[in-house]
């Protein structure tokens, strides 16, 4: 592929093209971060910035090594736990990244990161997970759940986040291309940015799930303890069938909470290692998913293992889950819930005990979301755009 300048002329770049590769921040491995990693494999060669790195070392080995060029805020009091404070400040941490000597520029951003400046011909592809959801549509329960609704700060913060919220929409502008990590985010982004988005989903590990047909008498929920991953929600509706047992891993702000309402046939085990979350997985009647994501990469996993998925139908897993009784006829993966209450959750279970759902079935459904898929998925869009640059991968 050749470099393109505006008016569609094709150059032959001087030198080695250079890419760079944007991410919001680097402080735990989790989703954003299994997407970074295949972005680097992609393109090996590149640079990493991010508005703060504290990756540890163990989590470094994941990303090939690579530690990223920071921001100003990298060196801001008590920056390693409490850089999401320093939210109004991003914009402008993000905007001071000089970029002026790569050609292609890849942000993978959730937050701030599509925002870097970049040049006329320079260009500019955004992986976004999401659009900032917290500035956005769910800017109600961010200020609820952070005490923030009510008392004298509620003006500063309702004031901070439509300054972002201006600031975002106008960031949009300087995206050549927008990738989204499903349908259901490809909707946000035409609605917040006026912008169409080609879906690529996030590369899922299918290869390293193995597949199980021999499940126990428990039912599995896994996750970040926080607020809007709803494990209240299915803790709740476990207390309410006693003769069911469920096994949750994960900790977080949450755990106080969930403890009280757990009962004696809910087990809690805290954060796990992945070998132990993957035996689980493997082993498990089913896995309850009960929050409205963008994506989510548990439920494929958890299909790859070969094991079914009770979620809340709405999000992304509409696209990753196959339901009971789909028009399509399709084999099943799963059950799907409509409400986020006890009593449709209790329905969404009894209803998956009386079905037969394949572990066959599950496993060819999650290979749609390999690493394989994620690769081949930007090589095409690669092929598809010249206009996007002389770059190998």
């Amino acid at each position: 592929m050749e470099l393109t300048r505006i008016t569609g002329t094709p150059i032959k770049p001087r030198h080695r093209p250079r890419v760079a590769i944007i991410h919001d921040w680097l402080v735990v491995y989790g989703g954003a971060e299994r997407v970074l990693r295949q972005l680097i494999a992609l393109f090996p060669e590149a640079e990493v910035f991010a508005v703060v790195d504290f990756f540890s070392d163990q989590d470094r080995t994941k990303i090939f090594g690579k530690r990223a060029r920071t921001s100003f805020i990298q060196k801001l009091p008590f920056a390693k736990t409490k850089y999401r404070n320093y939210l109004p400040l991003m914009p402008v941490a993000v905007e001071q990244f000089d970029l002026s000597g790569f050609d292609l520029v890849i942000s993978s951003s959730h937050a701030v990161a599509k925002g870097v400046l970049t040049g006329p011909d320079q260009r500019h592809i955004c992986y976004c997970h999401t659009p900032m959801r917290y500035a956005w549509d769910l800017q109600h329960q961010y200020l609820q759940q952070h005490g923030l609704a009510n008392g004298r700060t509620r003006i500063l913060a309702r004031w901070m986040l439509h300054y972002v919220r201006l600031w975002d929409a106008r960031t949009a502008n300087g995206v050549d291309l927008f990738m989204a990590n499903s349908a259901y985010v490809a909707r946000r982004i035409k609605k917040i940015y006026g912008r169409d988005a080609t879906v690529v989903y996030p590369p899922v590990d299918v290869a390293a799930c193995t597949i199980s047909v021999e499940k126990e008498n428990f039912y599995l929920a896994a996750s970040r303890l926080v607020p809007y991953k709803r494990i209240d929600l299915i803790v709740e509706a476990f207390a309410a069938m006693p003769e069911k047992r469920l096994v949750v891993i994960g900790d977080g702000p949450e755990m106080t909470r969930i403890r009280k309402l757990a009962s004696p046939n809910i087990s809690l085990l805290g954060f796990q290692n992945d070998q132990v979350l993957l035996d689980h997985l493997q082993r498990a009647r089913a896995f309850v998913f009960a929050a409205e994501e963008d994506f989510g990469m548990l439920p494929v996993e958890a299909q790859a293992c070969g094991t079914p998925v009770i979620a809340f139908g709405k999000g992304g897993a509409l696209e990753t889950v196959i339901g009971w009784g789909n028009p399509a006829g399709a084999a099943p993966t799963g059950v799907f819930f409509s409400a986020q209450t006890v009593d449709s959750l209790a329905a969404a279970v009894a209803l998956f005990e009386t079905v037969s759902i394949s572990a066959e079935a599950c496993r060819s459904r999650a290979g749609h979301f390999s690493v394989e898929a994620f690769h081949t998925g930007w090589l095409d869009i690669m092929a598809a755009n010249a206009a996007l640059g002389d770059v190998n991968v």
